[in-house]
């Protein structure tokens, strides 16, 4: 079982005795009250859950988070005076650097009940990150962008919902600009490449977008119009190729650099187990990828035989470094990402990298899944994205980001919709419950769809984590 299933299971689980205690009290409320209370108050008891609760948070909000950054890039007397962020010395910046700052936040009792957010104040530029409702502990806020504000003394932090209970460090990374190199972006699933890294592909000089798998299970959208679950399988999966292909050209990348190598959607786990054995689809009733590979530009070593195998997922994405000649990869980061799909991807494209003629420079990690909290990015779209919660420091992390103007992000926000995958209605419960969050809690949702991700991803920022080859 991953830490991902555990955590969800002991989630459950603790849901499942609150839930007990809850019509235990009902119930005794009833007897010794009056019998027809415990309705009302059942009913204000799940409102108040779907309003304020229902936040899959597999922590406390008073954990620190806990990073370990290499300790040459922290920047020395930084402190508040009063809202201003002050450097006791000069800061030379060329540019374009990643610059973090870590705060100690404090939830006031509003910030229980409304999300606490950091707004950062600079020359022209606005911005505000959300954090967990009750938060109390070390979080890590992304000043990307904001370097000149922060050289010339004009950035002022603030808290809403929250006040900074403690003294800040600063780190500054500095970075070549992947823009400006050859990249290949790896993504587990067609939309995962927009969602980590539009802003970065579209962007760069020479981009190729390459998928591992077709998504095509979970099709009861296309089952819903009278298809059979196999029919519906299938033509999800044929869609998300097509997704795979087409949609990078709303970014500016040929369909001669984008490939869809086909293979089955949450079965790489079982390729790797066995790398010779074929593993069929779950649910199209199908042993052979090449249906989900008509649209690709050139013939890789899996067109031979269509078996999806782990040997021959590792020969195709050798092919395709040993043509594309990559110098900046771009792929899931194991281990913040939990999605099984993505612990695989990287997998094999690291042993798809051993002995290999060719080796990127640069590996950039994304993560569009996370263990502890489906809500991260939290806050709204269109802001910056704060670091994701990590309580392990036995790996040192290199944080590296770029700011997308708003052309890009409008631009990244119109490529998800393009995606059909994104593209069904928010179940009702869903809708529901946005509406309460909406009405009770603050919280807003963006027009441009009703998928959780384009709130997620639709931001100021795209975040990678850097690892030198």
């Amino acid at each position: 079982m991953s830490r991902k299933q555990a955590l969800l299971k002991r989630h459950r689980r603790n849901k499942r005795m609150a839930l007990l205690a809850g019509l235990l009290l009902l119930m005794l409320i009833g007897v010794l009250v009056a019998w027809w209370l415990p309705l009302p108050l059942a009913v204000l008891a799940w409102i108040a859950h779907e309003a304020w609760f229902s936040d899959h948070l597999f922590y406390s909000p008073a954990d620190d988070y806990l990073y370990r950054f290499p300790a040459d890039n922290e920047v020395a007397g930084v402190r508040l005076d009063g809202e201003a962020l002050r450097l006791d010395a000069p800061l030379l910046l060329a540019g374009g650097e990643t610059l973090v700052l870590s705060l100690p936040i404090k939830s006031t009792w509003l910030g229980r009940f409304l999300d606490p957010e950091i707004e950062l104040q600079g020359l022209d530029t606005h911005d505000r990150q959300a954090f967990e409702r009750g938060v109390d502990g070390l979080r890590y806020v992304n000043l990307t962008g904001l370097g000149e504000s922060l050289v010339t003394g004009s950035l002022r932090v603030r808290g809403r919902f929250c006040r900074v209970a403690g003294q800040p460090r600063l780190w500054s990374f500095r970075h070549a600009d992947a823009r400006r190199r050859r990249v290949m972006v790896i993504a587990p699933h067609a939309d995962d490449a927009e969602l980590a890294a539009f802003g970065l592909y579209s962007e760069a000089d020479e981009s190729w977008i390459v998928t591992l798998t077709a998504g095509e299970i979970e099709a009861e959208h296309y089952q819903q119009m009278g298809m059979s679950p196999v029919e519906a399988a299938r033509t999800k999966g044929r869609l998300r190729a097509w997704d795979s292909i087409a949609v990078p050209r709303w970014g500016g990348v040929p369909e001669s650099r984008c490939v869809q190598l086909g293979y089955f959607c949450l079965q790489l786990p079982a390729m790797q187990a066995a790398p010779d054995q074929p593993i069929a689809s779950r649910e199209a009733d199908l042993g052979d990828i090449r249906m989900f590979r008509q649209f690709n530009p050139m013939r890789l070593p899996a067109d031979a035989d269509g078996l999806p195998t782990w040997n021959n997922l590792i020969a195709d994405l050798r092919a395709l470094l040993l043509h594309a000649r990559p110098e900046v990869l771009v792929m899931p980061h194991a281990t913040i990402d939990p999605h099984p799909d993505h612990v695989c991807s990287q997998a094999a494209v690291l042993e798809a990298l051993e002995g290999l003629a060719w080796q990127p420079s640069v590996i950039l990690g994304y993560a569009n899944h996370l263990h502890d909290n489906d809500r991260w990015p939290m806050g709204c779209a269109h802001t910056g994205i704060a670091l994701p919660p990590v309580f392990d420091q036995t790996a040192e992390l290199v944080p590296y980001c770029i700011e997308l103007d708003t052309a890009v992000q409008q631009d990244k926000a119109m490529a998800l919709g393009m995606m059909h995958d994104l593209q069904p209605a928010a179940p009702l419960k869903r809708r529901i419950r946005r509406w309460l969050q909406k009405v009770l809690a603050g919280r807003r949702w963006p027009a441009g769809g009703e998928n959780e991700f384009f709130r997620k991803s639709v931001r100021r920022h795209e975040l990678f984590w850097r690892q030198e080859r």
